[in-house]
């Protein structure tokens, strides 16, 4: 089953379907990043975007030390 998620960024409203349990972790999250009752400029767009990369850097980092203490 799936939930229908909306965002407007520079006034178009975009929908996406999301499976619930992505949903719920994502709706948390887009509460943070975004202006979810009004509009959203492309800055905030691009803010959010480098912000998400930068959090997955970090992990991606943090699973390779991990992986390397492991292989020790």
């Amino acid at each position: 089953m799936s939930k229908k998620i909306g965002l407007y960024i520079g006034g178009i409203r975009f929908d996406v379907d999301i499976e619930n349990d992505f949903a719920i972790f994502l709706e948390k999250n887009m509460l943070k990043d975004f202006n979810i009752e009004g509009n959203n400029d492309i800055k905030t767009l691009l803010q959010a975007y480098v912000k998400k990369n930068h959090e997955l850097y970090s992990q991606e980092k943090k699973i390779q030390e991990i992986s390397n203490t492991l292989d020790n």
